[in-house]
């Protein structure tokens, strides 16, 4: 889906197809046709944006096979579908039954990062549109913080700049622009937008900028305001964002709180879980650890990485953090001129929410996203931009 800015330039709003389990590029193909395609026709446009996941052997497939990727360029365009975006963080296996701390392997001071992400950067550059030239590939924080010494800090380094170098060769190359993002999250060495600001002026390279997931950024309790103007003001690029709502518990002390969160501790994926005090952020890698005796203070609000619908808050006593997800947007897009043009609904835990909210059918799936998508177009459409066909 696009639209145009009140400045003139072009807004795209797509969503992540790592929803979807895929490994390789049949499993790719088959998304395409059984959700995407229906996402879009439920939406009633004539364009749909997806921002593509792209595991290990599907994305050396397509950079090793030219026809591949040409094949499934031509794919895209049959079913009314566009790309201008590539979710680089997950590396394999975000389909299989626990996924947890295995997401962040490798990191940034494994070569295998590198050249995945140079892969993915190929990949995309074929994929663009006609009309497009720039394309945005979200990627790991680094690392995940254990075990992160100076030693992998500087080769992590090493590799950003490399893939930068990569990355401007590309452009010269193609003519298409591919920016990356690291996407900060919690639990990692760049947790929040702040965390990012150092190695990334360090770099200081126009292609290596961040991508602002709205989930991550409430989890750690950020302001939006706070966070984006310091990105400005610190000339780190919005490489794209994220529109994600993660769980919110006003109440944590309560018994039925308790409850009604222990409902979402899901073997499946890592959900870092945050409450703010006045000695600063506490937390613990997972949901269950909360839960678990006096591990986190319940005095404040507890905040989940629990990628709720956006269009769907949980049943009282919880609820979303989509009000920060509006209040980041107002600041990303709703301005003089965009901070990114790039943004992304990513809700990728509907087959992990709790039983009796989990679609049991595709067509059910479709109706959920297409219904998040709305969501999305009305708040951007409120902020002044206007939907293109």
């Amino acid at each position: 889906m696009r639209f145009r800015h009140p400045d003139g330039s072009t807004v795209h709003l797509a969503y992540c197809t790592n929803v979807h389990p895929a490994e390789t590029v049949d499993g790719v193909l088959a998304q395409l046709r059984d959700h995407c395609e229906p996402v879009r026709r439920r939406l009633g446009r004539d364009r749909l944006g997806v921002g593509l996941w792209l595991a290990k052997d599907a994305a050396h497939a397509l950079v090793s096979d030219p026809s591949a990727l040409r094949a499934l360029r031509t794919e895209l365009d049959r079913r009314g579908l566009e790309v201008v975006t590539l979710n680089g963080f997950p590396y394999e296996g975000f389909g299989a039954e626990e996924v947890k701390y295995r997401v962040y392997k490798p990191d940034w001071s494994d070569p295998e990062r590198l050249d995945h992400t140079t892969a993915l950067a190929r990949v995309l550059a074929g994929l663009l549109p006609d009309d497009v030239t720039q394309g945005s590939i979200s990627t790991l924080p680094l690392a995940w913080r254990t075990a992160y010494d100076e030693h992998r800090a500087e080769t992590a380094r090493t590799a950003l700049l490399t893939l930068a170098e990569r990355l401007d060769a590309l452009q010269e190359l193609t003519g298409r622009d591919i920016r990356v993002g690291l996407e900060p999250e919690p639990g990692c060495t760049v947790e929040t937008t702040a965390d990012a600001i150092a190695p990334l002026t360090a770099i200081g390279d126009d292609r290596i900028g961040i991508c602002v997931d709205t989930c991550h950024l409430a989890t750690s309790f950020e302001d939006p305001h706070t966070a984006l103007d310091a990105l400005v003001e610190a000339r780190v690029p919005v490489v794209k964002s994220q529109l994600s709502a993660a769980l919110h518990a006003e109440h944590p002390h309560l018994p039925e709180v308790r409850e009604a969160l222990a409902a979402f501790d899901e073997p499946r994926f890592l959900h870092q879980t945050r409450t703010a005090t006045a000695a600063g952020l506490r937390g613990t890698d997972d949901l269950g650890e909360a839960l678990t005796g006096d591990t986190l203070p319940d005095a404040s609000p507890w905040r989940a990485h629990f990628h709720v619908p956006l269009h769907a808050a949980p049943a009282a006593p919880l609820t979303s953090t989509l009000p920060v997800l509006r209040t980041a947007l107002a600041r990303l897009v709703g301005g003089p001129h965009p901070l990114t043009r790039h943004l992304e609904v990513e809700t990728y835990t509907w087959q992990a929410l709790p039983p009796e909210l989990r679609p049991r059918a595709r067509s059910q799936l479709a109706d959920g996203i297409a219904a998040e998508l709305t969501l999305a177009r009305d708040l951007l459409t409120d902020l002044g931009l206007k939907e293109l066909p």
